[in-house]
C-alpha cells in the first residue's frame, strides 16, 4: 500500500512528524525530485550529517579490554591468569576510551552504507554518501537486523542525533530486506508498518505545528471507573493525537490498512471495521466521564483502491463520531485541507 504514496508527501510527513526537517538546511530538499524513497531518505541523511560533522560526531566512553605492558585503567588478574599473558610481561587491563565509536555513529554509518550498495540512489548522492562516510573511519558497521533500537536513548549532548536515527531506522526497518542467500537487498517501497507509524506521528505533528491555538497531544486517557474500583489487569488507552480547544476534545485515531472497511458475507454488507470503532468509542466514552458530550471521535484512515472509503458521521451514546479517509496520493494542498476540517468541524 505504500506505492499508493507521492514520494514527495512522504517528504513532507516525515517534516512535520520530525520537525528538524522544517529548519533552514533541509529546505532545498523541498524543492528537489526523487525518483525512489531511497534517494529521499539518502538526501535527508546527507544534509543531516553533514550538519552533524559540523558540530562533531558524538564521542562516548567505550570500554575496552586488552592485554598491555604499559598498564592503564583496571588490572583484570582472573583473565591474565587464564590468558597467561605474564609470559609477553603483559597484564589484562580494562579501561575506557572517549571515541566516536558509538551507537548512534554505527547506526548512521551503517545506514548510509545501506542505501550506498544497496539502494537505487543516483550518482550525485552516491558521491555525496562516500565523502561523508570518510568521517566515519573509526566507526564500525553493525550488522543492521541485530540492532537493539530499545537501548538508544538521547540526552542534551546528543539529542540533535534523534531525527537522524529516525531517517536510519526507516532505512532498516522499512526497506532491507534479505534474500534466501543471506544477502541484502532494498525494497521499491517503505514497510506498510513503518508507514502506519509515519501517518501517526505526521497527523499529530501536523496539528502541533499548523494549529498552535489548539492543545494537541498523544495522551493517556483514564478508565471511567469507580474511586474504589481496582485497574490491576486493564490495558492502557494511549490516543495517537488528541485535540482541546474551549472544553472540547477531538480524538484521532490514524489507520493505515490495505482495506478500511469489513464484509459481512452472511448479510451481504460492508461496514466498517469493527474493532477500529469499538476502540474509538471506548476512547471517547471513557474520556468523557461527565457525559456532556463535549468529547468527539474521529477514525482517519490513509485511502486505499478499495471502491468504498468511508466518509460518515454518526452520533453514538451522545458524542460524534466521524469515521474519515485521508488520500495520501493526491496534492500535498489538498491533504491540508482536509486535516484543517477537523477541529473546524469537531471542536466548533
Amino acid at each position: 500500500m505504500a506505492d499508493r504514496i507521492k514520494i514527495k508527501n512522504i517528504y513532507y510527513m516525515l517534516s512535520y512528524a520530525y520537525q528538524t526537517l522544517r529548519e533552514d538546511g533541509y529546505k532545498s530538499i523541498e524543492t528537489e525530485d526523487f525518483r525512489n524513497v531511497h534517494d529521499l531518505l539518502a538526501a535527508i541523511l546527507i544534509k543531516g550529517v553533514a550538519f552533524q560533522i559540523k558540530r562533531g560526531l558524538n564521542r562516548d566512553y567505550i570500554p575496552q579490554t586488552e592485554p598491555l605492558s604499559n598498564l592503564k585503567g583496571k588490572i583484570d588478574i582472573t583473565d591474565s591468569v587464564k590468558m597467561q599473558t605474564i609470559i609477553n610481561k603483559q597484564m589484562v587491563c580494562q579501561y575506557d576510551l572517549f571515541i566516536e565509536d558509538t551507537k548512534l555513529n554505527q547506526i548512521l554509518k551503517s545506514a548510509m552504507t545501506l542505501l550506498l550498495r544497496h539502494g537505487d540512489v543516483k550518482l550525485e548522492n552516491k558521491k555525496a554518501l562516500r565523502k561523508l562516510l570518510i568521517c566515519f573511519e573509526n566507526v564500525s558497521i553493525i550488522e543492521p537486523f541485530q540492532i537493539d533500537w530499545k537501548s538508544v536513548s538521547y540526552h542534551r549532548n546528543n539529542a540533535t542525533y534523534k531525527m537522524l536515527i529516525n531517517i536510519c531506522w526507516l532505512v532498516i526497518k522499512g526497506l532491507l530486506l534479505t534474500t534466501e542467500e543471506g544477502h541484502y537487498k532494498m525494497s521499491k517501497f517503505l514497510d506498510d508498518q513503518q508507514i502506519h507509524r509515519l501517518f501517526e506521528k505526521f497527523v499529530l505533528g501536523y496539528y502541533i505545528k499548523e494549529h498552535q491555538y489548539l492543545s494537541a497531544s498523544s495522551s493517556y486517557i483514564e478508565w471511567d471507573l469507580n474511586d474504589d474500583e481496582n485497574k490491576l489487569f486493564l490495558p492502557q488507552m494511549k490516543t495517537d493525537t488528541m485535540l482541546e480547544y474551549n472544553g472540547k476534545v477531538l480524538i484521532i485515531d490514524t489507520k493505515y490498512y490495505s482495506h478500511t472497511m469489513q464484509y459481512n458475507s452472511m448479510f451481504s454488507s460492508t461496514t466498517v471495521i469493527s474493532n477500529n470503532l469499538y476502540q474509538i468509542f471506548s476512547y471517547v466514552k471513557n474520556k468523557d466521564k461527565l457525559r456532556k458530550g463535549n468529547v468527539s471521535g474521529v477514525l482517519l484512515y490513509a485511502k486505499t483502491d478499495e471502491k468504498i472509503t468511508p466518509d460518515c458521521d454518526y452520533i453514538i451514546g451522545g458524542n460524534r463520531i466521524g469515521v474519515k479517509t485521508l488520500d495520501l496520493n493526491t496534492d500535498f494542498a489538498l491533504i491540508k485541507e482536509k486535516l484543517d476540517e477537523l477541529p473546524n468541524k469537531y471542536l466548533q
